[in-house]
């Protein structure tokens, strides 16, 4: 029988804002990835403790107390365990991330992560951004402190100029676009909550321009003035033309009422990066090579 490889487990941390709720309760209601039924064995096998210690399922939970699930280690999923270095100079560090590899733990990812294995590398790497796990393309860290709050307040203060490549599905009749529908967390049937167009959202800016049309499909460069989550596949899908393979968004926006776990499949491919060097001050462009499905047809 073939060895098979776990993680080192993780300790999931919860600060409990509002008490007087037992603690099989609110984590049935709170982390609906599991049912009820899971949540009663986890508490039974002693994985789950309030303030340091095993807990029965009806121990009543306090506002504020911190509540902590000791996941055992598990086997992740298989991804692609690898990444391409585009830029190094002791301040940032840019790489390129293939479609399929998480960029950060989450989702039952923990050492399948791109920044798991940036760090074996560079300890001190810090992310500045993350994308999706189907998107591939330039993400950019920090590696040093100084680097980081530098950069970080440049994006907040939106001097970052951002651009990707998306295959949006249908052929668009205008050569740009400026889409700024807002972007919320919405309920949804199967999956809890997720990110899509919503008019209580918060405020999101894309503009799309059409670089080719094809014969059932148009390849789009998409520059983002914000950051929401799957902001440029809500608002292609809100503009009419939802990703080609994306097994979530719709037209208009929402999130198809069947999806299921799993966010795989788009072609979406963060392309450019225009900053300034946090070092030398100098104006700095940075890019992740193309997809083949995502380049121009007079790109080689």
């Amino acid at each position: 029988m073939a060895n098979v490889t776990l993680n080192r487990g993780y300790a999931y941390t919860t600060r409990i804002q509002r008490g007087g709720v037992g603690v099989l309760d609110f984590l049935s209601a709170e982390f609906r990835h599991s049912g009820r039924d899971e949540w009663a064995a986890r508490i039974e096998r002693g994985e789950v403790e309030v303030g340091g210690v095993r807990v029965e399922a009806g121990h009543t939970l306090l506002a504020g107390d911190e509540l902590v699930w000791h996941r055992p280690p598990w086997r992740e999923e298989d991804v692609p365990l690898h990444f391409e270095v585009l830029r190094e100079d002791g301040e940032l560090l840019a790489v390129n991330k293939p479609s399929g590899l998480p960029t950060v733990p989450g989702g039952g990812f923990l050492e399948h992560t791109l920044l798991s294995l940036v760090r074996r590398q560079w300890p001190t790497a810090s992310p500045l951004h993350r994308l999706g796990r189907g998107t591939s393309g330039l993400v950019l860290f920090a590696l040093t402190p100084t680097a980081r709050a530098a950069l970080l307040a440049d994006w907040r203060d939106r001097r970052v100029g951002k651009v990707y490549r998306a295959l949006g599905t249908g052929v668009a009749g205008a050569d740009e676009y400026g889409i700024t529908v807002p972007i919320g967390p919405v309920p949804h049937n199967r999956l809890g909550t997720v990110y899509a167009a919503s008019a209580g959202g918060k405020p999101a800016q894309s503009r799309a321009r059409v670089l080719e049309r094809r014969g059932d499909s148009t390849l789009f460069a998409v520059e983002i003035e914000t950051g929401r989550p799957h902001q440029i596949r809500i608002h292609l899908a809100a503009a009419g033309w939802p990703l080609v393979g994306d097994p979530l968004y719709e037209v208009g926006g929402a999130a198809r009422p069947d999806a299921l776990p799993g966010d795989l499949g788009y072609h979406l491919h963060a392309h450019t990066l225009r900053l300034t060097h946090p070092r030398s001050g100098e104006a700095t462009e940075l890019r992740a090579p193309l997809p083949q499905a995502l380049r121009r047809s007079d790109e080689t």
